[in-house]
């Protein structure tokens, strides 16, 4: 039984992509989230109607996600309403909405110059800045640094009002874990988003990549701006002696399914040390064949990595122990 493997190594819970009905369906329960993913069903119809459009890596047109677009809600609507059949499981943790949206710090200047002047990114845009700056008719020259932060954060608040208000007419028990940030150079680093995410999430996920280990000061001012707890809902490191290519995804590369094990403890050693961190999700449990990348803790025919989830299990079974240590 892969729950009970996971168990016995002293992880306690499923993060987002887990198969649900089947963990609902086992003997041995064990806490779940869930995850659905309306912007990206609705992106799929926008970006048919932006061909000629840039996309970042997410898939958005302009790397900016249509939140102005009053066709969104009922893509909210139709994804968040099977909610509704978690609402009374005291297994179910809570909920992501969405993952790695691009709140991106060039958005304004993406509305402002990439759409045209009816479309209603470009008409939301100029009304936001021509209220910034108490005018009408503002340019982009007249813009700073600290305008693109608060209008990227201004289009994360009309989200995440929608998400929460759809979100508890379904399920007003359970936790709003937030649409997973990732990007360093943009909302990881955006006191303006963290800021509107603790207005609407009770805990911010956030996908760690790019960096070898947490930081304290950055985990700190997480907190500090959000005023919410965290967690971190994806990390991972690949292994070279896994004997695949290793070319996808965003995780380091090591030499050993041990050298793995110790980036997990060290990782996870630095997350126990903030008394803002409530948990972690290691992506991902099964190498996926399609990927060819070592992220699993088993691999595609579900054999262990023992090295790895050995490490593993030798910190799991110490948390308790190490939060005492930290905090006293």
């Amino acid at each position: 039984d892969e729950s009970a493997r996971l168990s016995d190594a002293g992880f306690n819970s499923f993060g987002a992509w887990s198969n649900v009905g089947s963990l609902r369906a086992i003997s041995k329960k064990m806490p779940y989230t869930v995850i659905v993913r309306p912007m990206q069903v609705f992106n799929a119809v926008v970006s048919a109607e932006w061909p000629s459009a840039s996309y970042g890596w997410e898939g958005y047109p302009e790397d900016f996600a249509f939140v102005f677009d009053d066709r969104l809600d009922s893509y909210l609507e139709s994804s968040i309403s099977g909610l509704a059949a978690y609402s009374s499981d005291p297994y179910c943790i809570g909920y992501f909405i969405d993952n790695e949206i691009p709140w991106k710090q060039y958005a304004l200047d993406r509305c402002l110059q990439k759409f045209p002047a009816e479309n209603i990114n470009h008409v939301k845009a100029q009304e936001w800045l021509d209220a910034r700056k108490g005018k009408s008719g503002a340019t982009l020259a007249e813009a700073t640094d600290a305008d693109r932060k608060a209008f990227i954060a201004y289009c994360l608040d009309i989200y995440l009002d929608k998400v929460t208000q759809c979100l508890r007419r379904y399920d007003s028990n359970h936790l709003f874990l937030g649409c997973r940030f990732n990007q360093w150079g943009h909302e990881l680093v955006n006191e303006d988003i963290f800021r509107v995410a603790g207005e609407y999430m009770d805990i911010v996920s956030i996908n760690h990549y790019g960096r070898w280990q947490p930081d304290q000061d950055v985990m700190d001012s997480w907190a500090e701006w959000s005023e919410k707890p965290f967690m971190i809902t994806e990390f991972y490191v690949k292994g070279e002696d896994s004997g695949l290519d290793n070319t996808s995804g965003a995780g380091w590369v090591v030499p050993t399914q041990a050298d793995r094990g110790y980036f997990y403890q060290n990782f996870v050693n630095e997350l126990l040390k903030n008394k803002n961190c409530v948990g972690w999700h290691w992506f991902t449990y099964k190498d996926i064949d399609a990927d060819n990348s070592n992220k699993g803790i088993v691999n595609s025919d579900f054999v262990v990595y023992d090295d790895l989830l050995d490490n593993m299990d030798a910190i799991n079974h110490q948390v308790y122990r190490l939060i005492n240590f930290y905090d006293n």
